[in-house]
């Protein structure tokens, strides 16, 4: 029999003569015939929809397996750009922790995430990732949303706020007395925060007795729609503790694609923070000057309008959040600033390698990395970082 000895990046096992096998963890074996004997890490999946539901792919590896792999993916990452670092333990997210999550329903009825590799959707009776909270509201949704007559797929954005939970329906819109009164009925009978509907135009508010916020660096933060925020709890503490222990301390930092403040207002010092979206960027700035933080903040497109290297000077450090592609123009600029410290966030280790890359050619070290595994049970990695200039 051959040895499965990793997991490759989707998933799949690798045994030791190199061919893929799908459910399978280090340290199984490969019978002849292609059965799978479960080895020391092969842990029995706990949800009944797995393998079918396309939320997980890793259900089937224990905690130590699934570290493992996080670790092999940034590394594999980083050697494939010629780069070597201290990559620290994985800090992983408990099931049942993710406040956010986007369920699809269709027009029968069925509500849940789409099967691995398909479109099709698998229908929830249970789920060992999303939030409590916001699993118990996938049977109630179940029965109001069939009542509004969609003639496609519907998507439902759930997140976990301060007041409950926001929902938002994309793909429709409520039309007539009936629809209200059911969605004040279904409003009234679970902890909803909010409820919104966007039929195209842009979301509207049809539910929200009090305004919705989340707590972000001890500041309640207005929440928009939909709006992003870290996968977990658990994850995001991990995230803003490593950019604060990488920061130091910075007396005056920059925050880019700051979004709602995670790291802005969880900064010492005066902080620019500076972000594409409108509607987050108006959020931080109304919640850093209520609380009256020390956050200076700016609307502007990273992508069209990076700042420049003379910018990027004025500031003791740099904290960066980009997009699951990176952030190119950004980090040219970056690479060749004077700034002593940049802590990276990412969500990509392939991108992440390649900024790193870049980062290091122009004069930074690469000193840690802390992988985040916020996505429980899945191929997502997420990462914090440390980049420093020596003094010339």
């Amino acid at each position: 029999m051959t040895e499965i000895v990793r997991i490759a990046a989707r998933g799949e096992g690798v045994a030791a003569d190199g061919r893929h096998v799908a459910l399978a963890a280090p340290g199984d074996r490969l019978a002849d015939d292609g059965t799978i004997v479960p080895g020391p890490h092969h842990n029995p999946p706990p949800c009944r929809h797995y393998p079918e539901c396309g939320g997980c792919q890793l259900q089937h590896l224990d905690d130590a397996s699934w570290s493992a792999f996080i670790t092999d993916r940034i590394g594999s990452a980083l050697a494939a750009h010629g780069l070597a670092t201290t990559i620290r333990a994985p800090a992983l997210s408990p099931p049942r922790t993710r406040r956010r999550a986007t369920l699809h329903v269709e027009p029968a009825g069925r509500i849940g995430f789409t099967a691995a590799r398909s479109h099709q959707i698998v229908d929830l009776h249970e789920c060992h990732v999303m939030a409590p909270e916001l699993f118990a509201l996938v049977r109630p949704l179940k029965r109001l949303l069939p009542g509004f007559k969609a003639k496609r797929r519907l998507d439902v954005h759930l997140t976990l706020a301060d007041q409950g939970v926001d929902v938002l329906v994309k793909g429709v819109a409520p039309d007539g007395l009936a629809h209200h009164d059911a969605l004040t009925a279904f409003a009234q009978a679970h902890p909803v925060a909010r409820i919104a509907f966007d039929d195209g135009l842009g979301p509207e508010t049809h539910w929200e007795p009090e305004p919705v916020t989340i707590t972000l660096g001890g500041v309640a933060v207005p929440l928009p729609p939909a709006a992003f925020l870290q996968a977990t709890v658990e994850g995001e503490a991990t995230l803003v503790a490593a950019v604060r222990e990488a920061l130091g301390d910075a007396t005056i930092a920059a925050d880019l694609f700051a979004g709602l403040g995670t790291f802005a207002l969880s900064l010492p010092g005066r902080v620019y923070a500076a972000e594409g979206a409108r509607d987050a960027i108006m959020a931080l700035k109304a919640a850093a000057g209520r609380a009256q933080r020390p956050v200076f903040t700016e609307h502007r497109d990273l992508f069209r309008r990076p700042l420049t290297t003379a910018e990027l000077d004025r500031f003791d450090a740099i904290v960066i959040d980009p997009p699951r592609a990176g952030a190119r123009d950004q980090m040219a600029q970056l690479a060749t600033s004077t700034t002593p410290v940049v802590a990276y966030v990412s969500c990509n280790p392939s991108t992440f390698a390649s900024d790193a890359q870049r980062l290091c050619e122009g004069g930074y070290a690469l000193d840690w990395v802390q992988p985040v595994g916020q996505f429980r049970w899945s191929t997502h990695v997420e990462l914090a970082a440390r980049f420093s200039r020596s003094p010339s």
